[in-house]
């Protein structure tokens, strides 16, 4: 589950994030005990399962980008771990409308000092905020449904990165149904059935 160097899937990183990773760890750990947070299968593995899989959505966002939201953030995958990628001046906002697991969020924000993250405990759709130039979601819902609230909470130029597994596929042509958009579709860096779906210009598809 540990990683001692400053490589994080090819990306530099300072030894104190590395070590704040290592923290980070711990505490999913230690909270799945009591929430269900990750698949407690997982735990042991955490790092590749996890970790990895999170912060390769990193490389795909323009590094100008200041605002990013990760929705249905759950236990902070991929959010939390952006956040500690991230500049000071770039905000990261987790949106989880579970109290407990918003709960937990909040501990990790206040344990690791992550001054860059604002949790809210709501649900998506009731969420009022200024359009984001970034929008993420691991295992959370349908690309179809995805796409109302990304069309929603993007500015006009941002990027939806959704991480998606075997089906993502059948994802694209439901989502292709009822909306336009650009896509490339990354390879996965810790599965080969599995892709980082890399979304701009989403509209709804003129009739």
């Amino acid at each position: 589950m540990m990683a001692d160097n400053t490589q994080l899937n090819g990306l530099d990183v300072s030894r104190e994030t590395i070590e704040k990773l290592h923290t980070y760890c711990e505490l999913i750990a230690k909270w799945t005990k009591r929430i269900n947070l990750i698949a407690p299968n997982t735990v042991n593995d955490m790092w590749d399962r996890h970790i990895i899989d999170s912060a390769q959505v990193f490389q795909y966002a323009s590094p100008n980008w200041t605002r990013w939201i990760d929705i249905g953030s759950g236990a902070g995958l991929p959010g939390i771990v952006i956040a500690m990628l991230a500049r000071p001046d770039q905000q990261v906002t987790l949106v989880e409308s579970d109290t407990r697991k918003s709960l937990f969020l909040n501990t990790v924000r206040r344990e690791l000092s992550l001054l860059n993250v604002t949790v809210l405990n709501k649900r998506i759709e009731s969420i009022d905020i200024e359009p984001t130039h970034v929008i993420s979601a691991r295992a959370l819902a349908s690309l179809p449904d995805l796409l109302v609230h990304a069309e929603r909470l993007l500015d006009p130029s941002g990027v939806a990165l959704f991480s998606k597994g075997v089906k993502f596929q059948e994802e694209l042509d439901a989502a292709m149904k009822n909306w336009q958009f650009d896509c490339n579709s990354h390879l996965s860096s810790t599965s080969p059935d599995a892709r980082v779906l890399e979304l701009s210009r989403i509209r709804v598809r003129e009739s």
